[in-house]
């Protein structure tokens, strides 16, 4: 399966994708939408299983939760991607290669697959953008078949720093991405594209769509979609309730 492309250049748009742009766009977020899952808590945990020891980054991590509406959600990815500090790229990517296979397709939601299976035989473009980082995005939307992937470009060198350099890919920032590949919305939105998301973060790119589908919305973006007329799907996630949710999250991050 080729590999997508992993950034935004309209030089490497080809052909052949822009072919499929103009039959149709189909725009999926990742985390909670086309996996129930959060999958920086997923890969967490699959590398504290292989090297026990960096569940040290705990310690670190912890003593940053107080300050983390002045650090916001960026300053805190980066704090809790310390749990990656020195990991060499040959030893990243095989993680991630394995963390793929264990995850996906497995463990999406298959109604959102089959969704993302129909755009693909349409002919349409594909493209998973979400906010996890980059350097697993891509080989989830190459095993996926995504024509183009967008995740937070994470500044590793050949070793992962303590607290790597980022750009978080969220909100508006997934527009301007894709608006460097595609072209800015004409009218405000892409023209025959369809938005998949279960996130009010996602609104700004929800709302360069002419059609959306939510996953498991909360409350405020039920609203939202309803006045809209936009589809609204739930599938059933892997846990019960809140607090079987809370407890699969620490469960993961603490790589138990």
């Amino acid at each position: 399966m080729a590999k997508p492309i992993p950034c935004g250049f309209n030089s490497r748009v080809t052909d052949d994708l822009r072919a499929k742009f103009d039959r149709g766009l189909a725009l999926f977020d990742l985390d909670g939408t086309l996996i129930a899952w959060d999958t920086q808590m997923l890969f967490c945990d699959h590398v504290l299983k292989r090297e026990g020891w960096r569940r040290a980054y705990l310690l670190f991590f912890s003593a940053f939760l107080p300050a983390a509406k002045v650090l916001g959600d960026e300053g805190m990815k980066r704090i809790f991607l310390c749990y990656l500090w020195r990991v060499d790229r040959q030893k990243l990517e095989e993680w991630v290669r394995e963390f793929v296979a264990n995850f996906f397709p497995g463990r999406c939601y298959p109604e959102l697959l089959e969704k993302l299976k129909a755009h693909q035989e349409a002919g349409h473009l594909t493209v998973l953008a979400s906010a996890s980082p980059e350097f697993y995005v891509v080989e989830v939307a190459r095993v996926l078949g995504f024509d183009i992937a967008l995740g937070t470009p994470v500044e590793s060198g050949d070793v992962m720093p303590l607290l790597p350099e980022l750009t978080n890919h969220k909100s508006g920032e997934k527009v301007r991405r894709l608006s460097e590949i595609l072209g800015s919305p004409i009218e405000g939105a892409w023209p025959s594209s369809h938005g998949y998301s279960d996130s009010t973060a996602d609104l700004p790119m929800l709302e360069c769509c002419m059609e959306n589908t939510l996953v498991n919305p909360s409350s405020r973006l039920t609203a939202i979609g309803e006045s809209r007329g936009w589809e609204i799907v739930r599938p059933a996630k892997p846990w019960k309730g809140r607090g079987g949710h809370v407890v699969e999250v620490l469960r993961r991050i603490a790589g138990l």
